[in-house]
């Protein structure tokens, strides 16, 4: 009989899918690491269970602990699964921005969410990255994740993502495109593929409102950069540990409007309900094409569920509201 022992033996081995329709005109093969296959929906999964995993084996976490983070939701997501299955109470801190379903999902699975507000600097003590460590220390027997800083997140796309994309591809893989938040994914897929093949092309994908690709061109934290935006999961205001910028080969940045456009392309045109970072990647892989040749193999990550923004990219009022429609 094949069966896993448990929701989390299900994390991994996600299919790559060819990108058909909005690839026109883009002669390299183009393909999708679609990693809503995974349980929480999400890329997260991963890295949330290696962490998880690591702090385990450190002794940072007792039995019936409390595991906390900050985060858009998925990772929360991903945690949330871990905890359940080994036993931890989970809370989870997420900036107001984020999608209703985002919280609805996390309460539906027992996490404990605070909201906070995004138009806050990152040392403001009302942000969720302050509010994150300060429930830390404040709760008994508590570990705070810290996912921006904790490199058990490269570590997971090290270990599984990047040798799944190497093997699904038979070596071919030429370029990888990834949407960049905490810089895990990006860095752990990266470091992997160019030790395989130091001729792979790793590039992020950038929101305006968010530091990385001024930074990765000039080497400045440019505070100027940064305002609120409405893409969710990737762009930051401050540089995380995690992102690996000695192997990221350059950025593009994708508007909000060209993002919650794309995300519902995908939809329409690809079958692909994904989310808003997809429609990002998307986007920003067609801005990139004039470095691909009709030999490359080029793949994109999509990080999440559609499920997620019902009420926002999927919505048309929302759409009209924001001006994208």
């Amino acid at each position: 009989m094949e069966y896993a022992e448990n929701i989390l033996g299900t994390i991994g081995n996600t299919p790559l899918v060819k990108i058909n329709k909005l690839t026109q005109g883009i002669e390299a093969l183009v393909l999708a690491k679609y990693e809503t296959f995974n349980p929480g929906n999400s890329v997260k999964d991963r890295m949330a269970l290696q962490m998880v995993e690591d702090a385990e084996a450190q002794g940072l976490i007792k039995p019936g602990g409390t595991i906390i983070e900050g985060t858009s939701g998925n990772t929360g997501m991903g945690l949330a699964l871990a905890a359940i299955v080994k036993g931890y109470k989970m809370v989870c801190v997420l900036a107001d921005k984020q999608s209703k379903e985002k919280i609805d999902i996390l309460r539906a699975v027992g996490v404990e969410v605070v909201v906070c507000p995004t138009n806050v600097a990152p040392d403001d003590p009302q942000s969720y990255y302050s509010t994150a460590r300060r429930l830390a220390q404040e709760t008994p027997n508590a570990w705070y994740v810290n996912q921006y800083d904790n490199l058990g997140n490269t570590r997971a796309h090290y270990l599984s993502t990047g040798p799944e994309i190497w093997q699904q591809t038979d070596g071919k893989v030429t370029h990888f495109v990834v949407g960049v938040g905490t810089g895990g994914t990006i860095s752990g897929v990266g470091k992997y593929l160019k030790e395989q093949n130091p001729n792979v092309k790793v590039w992020g994908i950038d929101t305006y409102g968010s530091v990385f690709k001024k930074y990765h061109e000039t080497g400045i934290f440019d505070e100027n950069e940064i305002y609120p935006y409405v893409t969710e999961g990737i762009g930051e205001d401050i540089l995380p540990k995690n992102v690996d910028f000695d192997i990221i080969d350059g950025f593009t940045k994708v508007t909000d409007k060209d993002a919650a456009i794309y995300t519902r392309r995908l939809a329409r045109e690809e079958g692909m309900f994904v989310g808003n970072s997809a429609g990002a990647a998307m986007k920003g892989l067609l801005q990139l094409q004039e470095h691909f040749t009709k030999d490359d193999v080029v793949v994109v990550l999509f990080h999440d569920h559609g499920s997620r923004y019902v009420g926002k990219m999927f919505n048309d009022d929302w759409m009209k509201a924001q001006g994208y429609l």
